[in-house]
């Protein structure tokens, strides 16, 4: 299963909290389409039917049912720009 370090969470945790935003929402990794073997984050108010629901402290992220074998070996990692620019990376565990 994919795992989250803490700055992932925390960056997560970054775009996932404010006043419109749903209590349940999350970052989504997705195939991206037409792209093959390429991935698309993107924030989302609730996960999909069928994706995986990874959660550590107070964030979730989502995972296509299609995608998640592929990222049960891999960590999700982000770098937080100072300016409030994220950069995710996934790497090997």
């Amino acid at each position: 299963m994919l795992t989250l370090t803490d700055n992932a969470v925390m960056a997560i945790r970054d775009l996932t909290v404010g006043e419109n935003i749903p209590d349940q929402a999350g970052l989504r990794l997705a195939s991206k389409p037409g792209e093959e073997a390429s991935l698309e984050l993107s924030l989302v108010s609730a996960p999909q039917a069928g994706d995986q629901v990874i959660e550590k402290a107070d964030t979730r992220v989502f995972v296509e049912a299609g995608v998640a074998p592929a990222l049960d070996d891999k960590t999700l990692d982000a770098d937080i720009g100072a300016e409030g620019g994220h950069t995710f990376k996934l790497m090997r565990q």
